[in-house]
């Protein structure tokens, strides 16, 4: 799937087209230039609009990020209750968790890197709204790997240490991905999906993709 495709997907939800536009040009401008750093006008410019348009659809550059850090956090969430809720062992559910999870971050990293890593730029109230979303996202995987210890699959002293190990391992991909470079998300994917699984004491052979 293509870069443009990608956005168009992303967005879907955000109505009208000039709100997606502009959605889409903050995302670009926070990535490269950082949230601080970036102007209402460098945004506007992006997206072809003068800088009064922008206010017609959002009343500031934070609410910008809010719905960006919003919509990304909602879509890594799905991925992974998808994944908890789906069958197969804790094992296969933990490995395909983490293979969509790093997906995700390496075909969407400007987005992930701009979710991930401008929170400290929400204001107090929308920051607490994202962290719930995160607290949601820290227990579906929390859950895959108590599932585990349970049934004796996965030999893991501290889970909660463990669980903040493995989402840390995911998102760090969104810093450091390169679409032009020599691996794939897929293969990015089935690379971390093996590291997670050794990291949780699971020996038997690597599920198969589910």
């Amino acid at each position: 799937m293509g870069s443009q495709a990608q956005r168009s997907e992303e967005w879907a939800d955000v109505t009208p087209d000039a709100a997606r536009r502009l959605l889409t040009a903050a995302v670009q401008a926070f990535a490269e230039r950082g949230y601080h750093a970036t102007t209402t006008r460098d945004i506007a410019g992006r997206a072809g609009m003068s800088p009064a348009a922008l206010y017609i659809h959002y009343r500031t550059k934070e609410e910008l990020l809010f719905r960006i850090s919003g919509v990304g956090h909602r879509l890594a969430l799905d991925i992974l209750r998808r994944a908890h809720d789906g069958a197969g062992t804790p094992a296969e559910r933990l490995a395909a968790a983490v293979r969509r999870f790093v997906r995700w971050h390496a075909e969407h990293h400007t987005t992930a890197r701009v979710v991930q890593y401008e929170l400290g730029a929400l204001s107090e109230e929308h920051y607490a709204e994202i962290l719930a979303m995160r607290r949601e996202t820290d227990a579906a995987v929390r859950a895959i790997i108590e599932d585990g210890v349970a049934s004796g699959d996965f030999d893991v002293p501290d889970v909660r240490g463990t669980t903040l190990a493995v989402l840390s391992l995911c998102i760090d991909v969104a810093r450091w991905f390169n679409a032009d470079g020599k691996r794939t998300p897929e293969e990015v994917g089935e690379l971390h999906a093996g590291l997670v699984l050794r990291m949780v004491g699971h020996g038997g052979p690597l599920p198969d993709e589910c």
